[in-house]
């Protein structure tokens, strides 16, 4: 082809280092941007057909090639609803449309409707468990909704289940009858007390004063009164006692008798009773000591922060100090990322290339962690990309040179006529 194959050939290498130079002005902008991933180009020769004695110059092409399956750094933030996957996935996020795409940035904050949203406006999608748990949908994008987390409210939910374990004193002195706790007398003498606060069907919060006395040995006497019936603290309480029990332990193992379990139904002003379970109670020669102490319900509340732990369960922390879990995050992943579709706003589009969607939580099925309060960073090494910005300058510089010396050789052919 002469001197006008070697002028194509040159002007082949000048478009690609350009297309070069063209991604690593790309991957450099953004090299701040969280979630980025690298643009890389590969070239590829372009080889004509020879004839003997003479050579045919052909051309160099370019093919894109995203580095979108590698893992950026992750550095940790102070906003709870920044979120980086550590292993593979992607967050899915719907536009305004409804239009789906998957994302790596999580950088999501609550907008004026209560949902996580990135800096383009796309919903982070999850599906709703403050009702039912839903398992994610595997082959699909059915049952996912935006992550909303400023309408969730809690429910008056009353106590129904407390625990309740103390160590009883072994040395403790015996109470004559007449001065017991359920006596409800001035004089009432007693071992320990505990309170426990309770919640009634509306919500309201209860005070549940619960008294033990050793009525004989290796045997207590356990009695439950409503706080609120009570002028001083103390006794006697205007009302008789919501509970009495017997409790009975052996002497020689300091445990109740009976298996070791034990509970009490103790009804709670308000219409509702709660099963205080005791398990683990014990006598031995020390002082009063509570070991543990816990009841389920709560009041009226609304969510004051959220939370998201490692598999993408999204906890609503309510201004009681109550936690439920309210959503669970949907990851995505797909055979092939790296022939995923890039899309403006760090957002990708599944294509036939990276085959299908397939749908699943966090710490599942080879699906990555999610970790809050930090974000993936770009994995653009600006070091090896001003490499490639020299030697792409340098390899246009070569390329010109010989479309120049084509040139030049084409004028003194022409000029042959003269």
């Amino acid at each position: 082809m002469g001197l006008y194959g070697m002028m194509r050939t040159a002007v082949s290498g000048m478009n690609a280092q350009a297309t070069r130079l063209s991604a690593v002005a790309d991957n450099v902008a953004n090299a701040g941007t969280n979630g980025y991933k690298r643009t890389g180009i590969d070239f590829s020769t372009q080889v004509l057909a020879q004839n003997a004695g003479s050579y045919n110059s052909g051309s160099v092409t370019t093919s894109i090639q995203a580095e979108i399956g590698r893992q950026g750094a992750i550095k940790s933030t102070s906003s709870p609803t920044d979120l980086a996957i550590s292993g593979q996935g992607f967050f899915i996020v719907e536009d305004g449309a409804g239009v789906i795409s998957l994302t790596r940035a999580g950088s999501f904050i609550v907008d004026n409707e209560g949902v996580l949203t990135n800096a383009n406006g796309n919903s982070l999608l999850g599906y709703d468990i403050s009702n039912t748990g839903a398992p994610p949908v595997a082959n699909g994008f059915g049952g996912l909704v935006p992550v909303n987390v400023g309408i969730q409210a809690l429910d008056a939910n009353p106590t129904t289940e407390g625990v309740l374990v103390p160590n009883l004193p072994a040395t403790a002195s015996i109470v004559a009858p007449g001065s017991l706790p359920s006596d409800n007398l001035a004089i009432s003498d007693y071992a320990g007390k505990s309170s426990m606060v309770v919640y009634d069907s509306l919500g309201n919060e209860q005070i549940v004063d619960i008294y033990y006395a050793k009525t004989a040995v290796n045997t207590w006497e356990m009695t439950a009164y409503d706080a609120a019936d009570s002028t001083n603290g103390s006794f006697p309480y205007a009302s008789a006692a919501l509970s009495t029990q017997t409790l009975v332990f052996d002497g020689t193992t300091g445990q109740i008798l009976g298996g070791g379990s034990v509970s009490a139904i103790i009804p709670i002003p308000g219409g509702v009773t709660m099963d205080l379970q005791m398990d683990g109670i014990s006598q031995f020669a020390t002082d009063y000591q509570l070991i543990s102490a816990k009841a389920n319900g709560s009041a009226p509340a609304s969510i004051d922060r959220v939370e998201v732990a490692s598999d993408g369960t999204v906890f609503g922390i309510f201004q009681n100090g109550f936690a439920a879990a309210i959503y669970q995050l949907a990851l995505a992943k797909v055979i092939s990322p790296n022939k995923l579709a890039p899309l403006p706003g760090n957002l990708f589009a599944a294509t036939i290339e990276s085959g299908d969607v397939l749908v699943g939580a966090a710490d599942t099925q080879g699906f990555g962690s999610i970790a809050a309060n930090a974000l993936e960073e770009s994995n653009v090494d600006m070091a090896a990309e001003l490499t490639i910005m020299i030697e792409s300058q340098r390899s246009y510089t070569a390329n010109s040179k010989v479309f120049q010396t084509g040139s030049d050789l084409m004028d003194v052919l022409v000029n042959l006529k003269r």
